[in-house]
């Protein structure tokens, strides 16, 4: 699959492992649709690269059917990268009591359900599109963690989600692969995003001290230099691919 003259969606586009692999794309000749909530980083983002930005809530079917609406007019949408998401942290019972049930819902319904939602409305657009010589008709890449295998504690929300986005991984291809659409998860480790920015410096320091090799955090580009090739290599199909150095977590 070439990215060049051809569209993509990046969910959560506006910063962290979305806004790398938007512009990423863009460098590589593709036309991005930078779909976030966040309007001003957003619009920035898709400014900078000549792309176009729509506001976007994942878990809203109508806002996930005006992000391929927008990506169709703009000509063949081939891909959708999933970056979307929230990274709550509560233990299951704590000093105030059990787990909030709101949040641990909301937690599942941006990571897992709104990934699913923009995958199946992406999907069923480029279902629609004349194969390329591979006879793909498109593309399609989530993103989950390392902690769907060995999650923290307080992560009991944060790795249901994740977890659930890696059992999809393989029926989802499975569904696509008479539409000639590939289906692929990239799971990272401790990489350095907005998220993982808001904690203090030193406990940033002790993670990444922690990364076997290379012992640094991720950065964006570790990641779009992975979607790149999830997008080029059309034998990348159904699997999960951990990004990160070799790291298991431990409990805390």
């Amino acid at each position: 699959m070439d990215i060049a003259d051809k569209v993509f969606v990046v969910t959560g586009g506006a910063s962290g492992l979305g806004e790398g692999t938007a512009r990423m794309l863009a460098a590589q000749g593709g036309q991005v649709v930078v779909a976030d909530m966040q309007a001003d980083k957003g619009q920035a983002v898709a400014r900078d690269i000549g792309g176009v930005f729509v506001p976007c809530d994942v878990t809203s079917e109508a806002d996930g059917q005006k992000v391929v609406a927008q990506a169709t007019a703009m000509g063949k949408l081939v891909g959708l990268v999933n970056c979307a998401g929230i990274a709550p942290a509560e233990k299951t019972v704590g000093k105030n009591g059990p787990h909030d049930l709101g949040l641990y819902t909301k937690t599942i319904m941006v990571n897992l359900v709104g990934t699913f939602n923009m995958i199946r409305l992406a999907a069923a657009a480029m279902s629609q599109n004349a194969p390329e010589p591979t006879g793909e008709r498109g593309v399609l890449i989530s993103t989950a963690s390392v902690a769907a295998y060995d999650g923290q504690i307080g992560q009991a929300a944060y790795a249901a989600s994740k977890g659930g986005i890696v059992g999809m991984t393989l029926p989802i291809a499975r569904d696509l692969a008479r539409n000639g659409i590939r289906n692929m998860t990239i799971a990272p480790g401790i990489f350095g995003t907005p998220m993982l920015f808001g904690l203090p410096q030193e406990v940033q320091d002790s993670l990444a001290a922690s990364v076997p090799f290379p012992s640094r955090l991720g950065r964006p580009d570790d990641y779009a230099k992975l979607v790149r090739h999830i997008i080029e290599n059309d034998m990348l199909n159904g699997e999960v691919i951990r990004l990160d150095g070799a790291i298991r977590l431990a409990p805390r």
